[in-house]
């Protein structure tokens, strides 16, 4: 695991978790210190959903709950029977909406794939609980695959991708979520997580409990890592050296732990890439991610 750090080295204060303290755990949990570009990218990855929509046209927008964050939208590749991937997005729970992705559908649909782009609530929005964030997630992966088969998906070859804080709660619904839709097992054929938390125990201990409500109960359901008895999703994991190293060392733990618990999983090191460029090649099917994606969903790239 190869960690650039970002500050200079200090007097070091009291041990926090690992062998990090305060200040080394928050900044371990705040993407900004380690990937000082984000703003760039994330204009990059703005224009390029723009430029998606153009060529594609205008998604289906369709509701999956009551709620007023509850939508998604739908990238059809006009193909009757064709396999679907579910993209969550990221935002350290509080940032961004589907619509700041559509460039995940651009390749998806030229290779014969639906693309589902799903909307949920924030944190702040949710006061500070992350639970209604798995519920809405859960909710609408389940919605997926009881209604793919109404704009020609084959509820049978159901793909998931995911990134960073939407990696956590896609996880959390891979692991222990899908029982309480009432899903088989194998509703989800394969996933594609990046650079994602499977523990929330030392983000607890983080600056980010300042707009999260941690509770011992939200640490534990909502810790996908403590699940993997309910794992029946083929895993691709991925992250970027240029991460926090908290980033690195949760993915590569629940790597190895899927491992050791005999799931199949497999884990990519992209060299060089930071947390938000490391997502940039998922959009790409020749891209450490999005060819990876394309292989594990059987797909060719156009």
């Amino acid at each position: 695991m190869n960690v650039h750090q970002p500050t200079a080295s200090r007097p070091k204060g009291p041990l926090v978790f690992l062998d990090m303290d305060q200040q080394a755990l928050d900044e371990a949990y705040d993407q900004e210190i380690w990937a000082p570009n984000r703003a760039l990218i994330v204009e990059r990855r703005k224009a390029a959903s723009e430029r998606a929509r153009a060529a594609l046209g205008m998604p289906r927008r369709v509701a999956y709950g009551p709620g007023e964050h509850e939508g998604l939208d739908i990238f059809d590749c006009g193909i009757e029977g064709a396999p679907v991937n579910v993209f969550v997005h990221g935002g350290a729970w509080r940032r961004n909406v589907a619509a700041d992705y559509a460039l995940q559908a651009w390749p998806l649909v030229r290779a014969g794939a639906h693309s589902v782009l799903i909307d949920f609530i924030n944190v702040d929005q949710a006061n500070g609980d992350l639970f209604p964030m798995y519920e809405q997630v859960r909710r609408a992966l389940a919605w997926v695959w009881r209604n793919a088969a109404s704009f020609g998906g084959d509820p049978g070859r159901l793909y998931v991708s995911a990134h960073s804080s939407g990696s956590h709660l896609a996880g959390v619904v891979l692991t222990r979520g899908w029982p309480e839709e009432g899903l088989p097992a194998d509703f989800c054929k394969g996933a594609v997580l990046l650079s994602g938390m499977y523990d929330l125990a030392p983000v607890a201990l983080s600056k980010r409990s300042s707009y999260v409500k941690f509770t011992p109960d939200m640490v534990q359901k909502l810790s996908g890592g403590r699940y993997l008895d309910g794992l029946n999703t083929p895993l691709v994991l991925g992250y970027g050296t240029c991460e926090t190293p908290e980033f690195q060392r949760q993915t590569c733990d629940f790597a190895a732990a899927a491992k050791a618990a005999g799931k199949p999983v497999e884990l990519l090191v992209g060299a060089g890439y930071n947390h938000f460029e490391l997502l940039e090649t998922l959009a790409n099917p020749y891209g450490l991610m999005g060819r990876a994606m394309f292989e594990q969903m059987r797909l060719i790239a156009k």
